[in-house]
C-alpha cells in the first residue's frame, strides 16, 4: 500500500494536536449540525453514530501521525455509509459533513501549529494530509453506501420474486397475505394484469449446436416498467401489468424480437386471477413450434388452446372425422387433405382453391369430385363441415 501523506509528518505533530480532540470533537459536531440533513438532536443511535465518527477520526488519524505508519480501526466508516443509505438520504449530506469537518480541523491545528513553532513546510503537509485523511473516509462512507443499496436492491428483488410465486400459486393465496407481500416487495398490485411465459432454456431441439451456444449468450428481453418476473421451472414467469394499455402489446414484441426470444401472453385478468394467466401464457408457449409469432397471444389462439385442452380426445375426434381419407394412399392421402383444407377456406370457390394449391382449375374440380364421394353430403351440411375444419387444424 502506498504511503500516506499523515505517515510523513513528525511525530511531534501528534502533541501539537492531540490537546486540541475534546474541542475538536464538539465544534465539529456543531458545524455537521447545520447541514438540512442533520439539523436534529444528536439522540440514540444517530447521534451515537456521528459523535463516534468525528471521535475515531481524529484520535485515529493523531495516532498514524504519531506512528508514522497505519494503526487498525473500526470500520466505522462503512457503517456510517451504509446507515445513509438506510436512513433514506443520499450520500452527499455525509461527504459534506466530513469537509465541513476538515475545514474546522485544519482551522484549529493551524493556529496551534503556527503557536508552537512548527515550520511552514510542515504545515503544508498537514493540511495535504488532514484533506487526505477524509478522502479516505469519504470512499469507505462511499463503499458502504453502495454496499447497503446493492443489498437492498437485493432484498427487493427477493421478495419480488417470492410475490410472482405467491400470486401464480394454485390454489390462489390469501388475498390478505398477497398484499403485505406486494408492500414488502414495494410493488403495487395492479388492477389489471397477464403473465408472459418465457423459455428459461430459451433453446430450439432442432437448432445445431452453435445456435444453441449463441442462445444461451442472447440478453434477456427489457420488459415494461413495474414487470417482475421469477423462474418457475422451464420458464420464466413475469407478470405484466396493464397488459391492455395503448402500445403495450407492441413493447412487448419489440422487446421479445430484440432478444431474439419468444413467449407465450396468458389473458388479462385481475391480479387475484394471475394462476389463471399463467396456464394460458403456458399453453400459448407450447403452440410455437405452429407459428413464427415472437409474442403468441392466447386471446388470438383461443380455438387452438381449446383443441390442446386435451389433446387425446383432439386427435380421436380428428381421427374420426377425416376416417374416409385413412384408406388412401399416402400421395393421395395428403393431396386430398390439402385440397378439402383449401377448400373449406375458400367457401367451395373453386378457382381460390386453385389459386391457393396452384393447380389447374380442372384438377381441383376432379379433387373435390373425389372429396364428394369420400365424404358425400356431409360437404353440403354447416356442421359436418365446422367438424372437418376443426379435424384439419387439430391435424396441423
Amino acid at each position: 500500500m502506498s504511503k500516506q501523506p499523515w505517515y510523513e509528518l513528525p511525530p511531534q505533530v501528534a502533541a501539537v494536536i492531540r490537546p486540541l480532540l475534546p474541542a475538536l470533537v464538539g465544534e465539529i459536531i456543531e458545524a455537521v449540525g447545520t447541514i438540512p440533513a442533520y439539523q436534529r438532536p444528536l439522540e440514540g443511535e444517530f447521534g451515537i453514530g456521528v459523535r463516534a465518527g468525528v471521535e475515531q477520526a481524529l484520535v485515529h488519524l493523531v495516532r498514524e501521525i504519531e506512528a508514522s505508519g497505519p494503526v487498525p480501526r473500526s470500520d466505522v466508516y462503512r457503517r456510517l455509509g451504509r446507515g445513509e443509505m438506510r436512513s433514506g438520504r443520499t450520500l452527499d449530506s455525509l461527504l459534506n459533513a466530513y469537509r465541513i469537518g476538515a475545514r474546522v480541523m485544519w482551522r484549529r491545528v493551524a493556529a496551534a501549529g503556527e503557536a508552537s513553532g512548527l515550520e511552514p513546510s510542515t504545515l503544508y503537509l498537514l493540511a495535504e494530509a488532514i484533506f487526505a485523511y477524509i478522502d479516505m473516509l469519504s470512499a469507505e462512507s462511499a463503499e458502504g453506501y453502495a454496499l447497503e443499496q446493492t443489498q437492498i436492491a437485493g432484498e427487493a428483488e427477493l421478495a419480488r420474486r417470492r410475490l410472482v410465486r405467491l400470486l401464480v400459486r394454485e390454489p390462489a393465496a390469501d388475498p390478505e397475505l398477497v398484499e403485505v407481500a406486494a408492500r414488502e416487495a414495494v410493488w403495487e398490485l395492479p388492477r389489471t394484469l397477464a403473465v408472459l411465459a418465457i423459455p428459461a432454456d430459451r433453446r430450439g431441439d432442432s437448432e445445431p449446436p452453435s445456435s444453441q451456444a449463441e442462445t444461451r449468450r442472447q440478453p434477456a428481453p427489457s420488459l415494461p416498467v413495474g414487470t417482475i418476473s421469477e423462474h418457475l421451472g422451464d420458464v420464466i414467469c413475469a407478470l405484466v401489468p396493464d397488459p391492455d394499455a395503448p402500445g403495450r402489446r407492441a413493447e412487448l414484441e419489440r422487446a421479445l424480437r430484440h432478444a431474439r426470444v419468444r413467449a407465450g401472453l396468458g389473458t388479462s385478468v385481475v391480479w387475484g386471477d394471475a394462476a389463471l394467466s399463467f396456464r394460458r401464457a403456458r399453453a400459448a408457449l407450447a403452440l410455437a413450434p405452429a407459428t413464427t409469432e415472437a409474442l403468441i397471444c392466447a386471446h388470438d389462439h383461443a380455438g387452438e388452446l381449446l383443441l390442446a385442452a386435451d389433446p387425446i380426445l383432439a386427435a380421436e375426434f380428428a381421427t374420426a372425422q377425416l376416417a374416409p381419407l385413412a384408406t388412401l394412399p399416402i400421395g393421395s392421402r395428403q393431396r386430398l387433405t390439402a385440397t378439402l383444407a383449401a377448400w373449406l377456406d375458400e367457401q367451395g370457390r373453386l378457382p381460390g382453391v386453385a389459386q391457393q394449391l396452384a393447380i389447374h382449375p380442372q384438377t381441383a374440380r376432379y379433387r373435390l369430385g373425389r372429396l364428394r364421394e369420400l365424404f358425400g353430403e356431409r360437404l353440403d351440411d354447416p356442421e359436418a363441415r365446422f367438424r372437418l375444419a376443426l379435424a384439419l387444424r387439430v391435424r396441423r
